[in-house]
C-alpha cells in the first residue's frame, strides 16, 4: 500500500547465517549458545550484572513486577505517555498505577512532579526513555533513594543511548529492553531484563523457566530440577536469537545509518517547522540519544491528522503516537480519575512520527522531507 513505509526491520547481513547455523547446532528453544551470546553482549555493551531474553520487553516488565513482588494494594509512579505494557505488567500484580505527566521538551516523565506523587504505597519508579533520550536519572535516582523506591528503566526505546555518559538501562534495580521490528535492534519479537542487582539473579532465572530451577539443573548445581517458585515461560526460542545476535554484532553500523537519517531530517526540516510553528524533537546537550525515532509536533489535532492524510495520499506511511493511558479505559479503571497530566494530552493530539527505519534510502527521506515542505497547515 505504501512506496515508504513507517518501519521495515532491519536486515545488516549476517541474519540468515547465524539462523542456519543455530538449526544446524540442533538447539532451537531458550538458552542455546546465540541466546548466552546475545545475553554476554548486551550486559558487557551496559555494564550489567546479568542480562536474561526474554520473548519480549512486555513479558521483561512481567518478571521485573514478580521480582519486586507486586501485591494488590501498591502503588507504582509511571507516565501517562508510554505503551501500555509499562503498567500493565504491574497492574496483572494487583498494583495502581500513579499516573504522571511527561516534560515539554523531551516527552520524559517529568521529574519535578515525581517526588508529590510518592506516597507509603509506592513501590516503583518506572522512568520510560522516550524516543531513546534519556530521562533525567540525577534527579530521579536522588528521589527513589531517598524513599528507598527501586526504579525499572522502560528501556524498550533507549538500547545504545546515554545520559552523561553513562548507558541507559544502567540506573535501575532493573532495566527492560524491546527487540520488537520496530526498534533499531530487533528479532520480530523479542526482550530483555537487565538486572543491575545480584540478589534477583537466580530467582530471576527461576521465573523465567516456568517457576524451575532447570538452569541450575544444567549447571550441574542439582541433580534434578522441580517447581520451586511461581513463574512463566520468558525463553525466547534461540533462532531469535541468532538473528538478534548478528545486529548486535553490527550495532555500529546500525547506528551510524540512523544517526545520519535523524540528523537529515533534522537539518532539513527546522526552517519549515520554525515557520510554521512546528517542534521538532528536543536532545539534551547532556542526552546522547539512541536516534529510534523522529517526530514532529504539530500545532492541532486538526493538522496532525491532514498531514497523516497528506502523506498517505503521496504513498507515505506515517503515524500517530500513545494516547493517554490515563484517560484509556483501563487507566480510570486501575488508576483512577484524578490524574492531572495536560502534556501528555497536548502532545497525544499533535505528535507524528515519520518513515524511520535503517534501509530508508537518502532518496526517499528526501521525497517524504520535500512534500512535507509542500504541506500547507
Amino acid at each position: 500500500m505504501y512506496d515508504i513505509p513507517f518501519v521495515r526491520p532491519t536486515v545488516v547481513g549476517k541474519e540468515i547465517n547465524y539462523m542456519t547455523l543455530a538449526t544446524r547446532n540442533g538447539h532451537l528453544a531458550g538458552d542455546g549458545d546465540f541466546t548466552k551470546k546475545c545475553s554476554a553482549l548486551i550486559a558487557s555493551i551496559l555494564g550489567a550484572n546479568k542480562v536474561l531474553l526474554t520473548t519480549s520487553c512486555t513479558s521483561a516488565l512481567e518478571m521485573a513486577a514478580l521480582l519486586l513482588e507486586i501485591e494488590p494494594g501498591d502503588e507504582v509512579i509511571v507516565p501517562s505517555f508510554t505503551f501500555v505494557s509499562t503498567p500493565n505488567a504491574f497492574v496483572l500484580r494487583g498494583a495502581r498505577p500513579v499516573f504522571i505527566d511527561i516534560r515539554n521538551d523531551t516527552l520524559n516523565l517529568d521529574e519535578q512532579k515525581l517526588e508529590r506523587l510518592i506516597t507509603p504505597r509506592t513501590k516503583v519508579i518506572l522512568p520510560v526513555h522516550y524516543a531513546g533520550v534519556g530521562c533525567e536519572m540525577d534527579v530521579i535516582c536522588d528521589v527513589a533513594s531517598r524513599y528507598d523506591i527501586p526504579i525499572v528503566e522502560d528501556n524498550a526505546h533507549g538500547f545504545m543511548g546515554k545520559y552523561r555518559g553513562r548507558q541507559l538501562g544502567s540506573f535501575g534495580v532493573f532495566a527492560t529492553q524491546s527487540f520488537h521490528e520496530t526498534k533499531n535492534f530487533t528479532c520480530g519479537e523479542g526482550g530483555a531484563l537487565v538486572i543491575n542487582n545480584s540478589k534477583y539473579d537466580e530467582r530471576a532465572e527461576i521465573l523465567r523457566e516456568k517457576g524451575t530451577n532447570r538452569s541450575r539443573f544444567f549447571r550441574g548445581q542439582v541433580d534434578k530440577y522441580s517447581w520451586v517458585d511461581i513463574g512463566s515461560s520468558y525463553l525466547p526460542a534461540d533462532l531469535l536469537a541468532a538473528f538478534l545476535y548478528a545486529q548486535l554484532e553490527d550495532r555500529e553500523i546500525i547506528q551510524y545509518r540512523r544517526e545520519a537519517i535523524w540528523n537529515h531530517y533534522n537539518t532539513h526540516l527546522k526552517g519549515w517547522a520554525d515557520s510554521n510553528n512546528i517542534r521538532l524533537p528536543i536532545v539534551p546537550p547532556h542526552c546522547d540519544q539512541a536516534y529510534h525515532m523522529f517526530y514532529l509536533i504539530m500545532p492541532t489535532l486538526a493538522s496532525r491528522q491532514n498531514l497523516i492524510t497528506y502523506l498517505k495520499h503521496y504513498r507515505i506511511q506515517s503515524v500517530f503516537h500513545y494516547l493517554p493511558l490515563h484517560l484509556s479505559e483501563m487507566g480510570t479503571k486501575f488508576g483512577g480519575a484524578s490524574s492531572d497530566c495536560p502534556v501528555t494530552e497536548y502532545v497525544s493530539d499533535r505528535l507524528i512520527r515519520l518513515p524511520f527505519y535503517h534501509e530508508l534510502t537518502p532518496h526517499d527521506q528526501d521525497k517524504v522531507i520535500d512534500i512535507i515542505r509542500n504541506f500547507k497547515l
